[in-house]
């Protein structure tokens, strides 16, 4: 089994929150992950993320878009 490498950008599931977020640094141990929709950067551990296929990341990008167009917090 291929182990998988996170890149910067890339759209990942974090087993540990079940959230989806992009891929946006690397600090120490960890990975900084940004939700889709936008938010707060939090960190993950490289071994509890996967690549999610493009379909999951437009589908948790509209949710996020329309949760902001009704007005709800994210």
């Amino acid at each position: 089994m291929t182990v998988y490498k996170p890149r910067l950008g890339d759209t990942v599931e974090d087993a540990s929150t079940k959230k989806i977020g992009k891929v946006m640094g690397f600090e120490g141990p960890y990975v900084q992950l940004r939700p889709v929709g936008g938010g707060l950067e939090w960190d993950a551990q490289p071994g509890n993320l996967q690549l999610v296929a493009v379909a999951v990341a437009l589908s948790s990008a509209v949710a996020a878009a329309n949760a902001r167009s009704r007005g709800e917090q994210l």
